[in-house]
């Protein structure tokens, strides 16, 4: 079963995401902040992580580079998840190092489509 880590601050996106994702059938992980996600990626490798964007102490994107600059950690695919829509917050996901870009309110089937294609792409 793939292990997601869910990086949220907000209480109830992250208790939506975790309950529809164990639906799905996905160990789901989560941090608080951004700080706590790069530890909590770093100690768990989780299969994929669910970064949201405007995080406290450490913010997605500084958190994003952080991963990917680790050797250990770069692999682990990253989607942006992040209120800010336009196509400049979609470069900057990107640019940090995101492998994938969703926005919020989060459409299910959409950000479920990126989850499993970006594990198929590390899985094969």
């Amino acid at each position: 079963m793939p292990t997601i880590l869910i990086v949220e601050d907000n209480d109830m996106n992250l208790d939506m995401l975790t309950r529809r994702l164990q639906r799905k059938g996905y160990e789901v992980l989560s941090a608080r902040d951004g700080q706590a996600g790069v530890e909590a990626t770093r100690q768990h490798r989780p299969d994929i992580v669910l970064m949201d964007m405007s995080l406290p102490v450490l913010d997605g994107w500084s958190a994003t580079r952080a991963l990917k600059a680790d050797a250990a950690t770069a692999a682990i695919p990253v989607i942006a998840l992040t209120a800010h829509a336009m196509e400049a917050d979609r470069k900057k996901a990107l640019d940090a190092g995101c492998d994938a870009f969703g926005t919020k309110p989060i459409d299910m089937p959409d950000l479920l489509s990126k989850i499993e294609r970006l594990l198929g792409a590390s899985n094969g």
